[in-house]
């Protein structure tokens, strides 16, 4: 049954009106994995809000604070934009050529809710490859979304790896 507003007439909800649901994050987190596999790092990038931050906490300390801890990597907006253009340009000698990857997102749950923004996790498997070699990255993504005008964007990711150390990994050149 269509809900009433007081004067008798039908509610009409815009989508920032309705909490965020695990079905539209898995939709938006599948979207995002496919420009990261396809190397469109150019659109990926717009999913982000102007704030966003890009965190990949030590092995061992993956609640640390990254204003205290030495991160693997702790991006803002204008470092991701940075780290993009150098991806996509020939300056970065550990990914010319370039990886190929392979992601799967799964178990994605929405934690909490705070209007437009919810926090959420999600499991994560990235395969890796390059110069015959396979790698395998293997963690939880934990995410600050928002619903912006045209629809969700990344606020926050930290990608807790479940790896106990790099190797043979060794770098992270590319984008978790």
């Amino acid at each position: 049954m269509p809900e009433l507003n007081q004067d008798g007439s039908h509610a009409v909800h815009a989508a920032h009106d309705r909490p965020i649901t695990a079905d539209e994050v898995q939709q938006f987190l599948n979207e995002e994995a496919a420009l990261l596999d396809e190397w469109k790092l150019d659109e990926w990038i717009k999913l982000l809000t102007d704030d966003a931050q890009y965190l990949v906490p030590p092995l061992d300390k993956p609640d640390a604070d990254h204003r205290e801890a030495l991160f693997l990597v702790a991006d803002n907006h204008e470092t991701l934009r940075s780290r993009v253009g150098q991806l996509m340009g020939r300056s970065v000698w550990a990914e010319n050529p370039r990886s190929r990857t392979r992601r799967l997102v799964t178990n994605v749950r929405v934690l909490e809710t705070d209007g437009d923004q919810a926090t959420v996790t999600a499991n994560f498997a990235v395969w890796r490859f390059q110069f015959e070699q396979t790698d395998v990255y293997v963690g939880q993504y934990r995410h600050v979304v928002v619903r912006g005008p045209a629809g969700l964007l990344l606020r926050e990711r930290r990608t807790v790896l479940d790896l106990e150390s790099l190797r043979p990994h060794g770098k992270l050149s590319f984008i978790l």
